[in-house]
């Protein structure tokens, strides 16, 4: 964890799948555990248009921030996994809010495949799955640290 505020009763949480095209992004409540996608940003080599960010951390008011780590199917860490901690640690710095990372193994896996029982045959460029895969790992985070709620 990254952050300077206190971490107990975490209520809402904003999620970010990483990626250097795009960001992914869900909200989700600590009291349900659950997360549903809102939307997914356009990033230029990982870097989002901050002022869109800025404007989801001013709607949501999150407690605090999840980012997806994609981490090797063996559990070695990746380049991508440092790029995603970097953002983490800048969505920390930008909005002072505690920053989580997550492992987000499988989640974009898992994001196609609920797409696919809803009748999606591919043509993610027009639906893509990011904000899905952000709500799933956002889902898993809170799975995983119900102490911190």
């Amino acid at each position: 964890m990254t952050g300077s505020r206190q971490t107990g009763a975490l209520r809402l949480l904003l999620g970010f799948d990483y990626g250097t095209k795009q960001i992914g992004v869900a909200v989700g409540q600590a009291v349900t555990g659950q997360a549903r996608e809102l939307c997914v940003l356009k990033a230029q080599n990982g870097v989002p248009d901050w002022s869109r960010v800025e404007a989801l951390i001013a709607e949501w008011q999150p407690d605090a921030v999840v980012v997806g780590l994609p981490l090797n199917m063996d559990g070695t860490r990746s380049d991508m996994s440092d790029r995603a901690e970097k953002f983490a640690r800048r969505l920390n710095g930008r909005f002072n809010l505690p920053a989580f990372t997550h492992d987000e193994r499988l989640t974009t896996f898992e994001a196609k495949g609920h797409r696919m029982a809803q009748g999606q045959r591919g043509g993610y460029r027009d639906r893509p799955v990011d904000a899905l895969a952000a709500a799933l790992l956002l889902e898993g985070w809170l799975e995983h640290h119900p102490s911190t709620l």
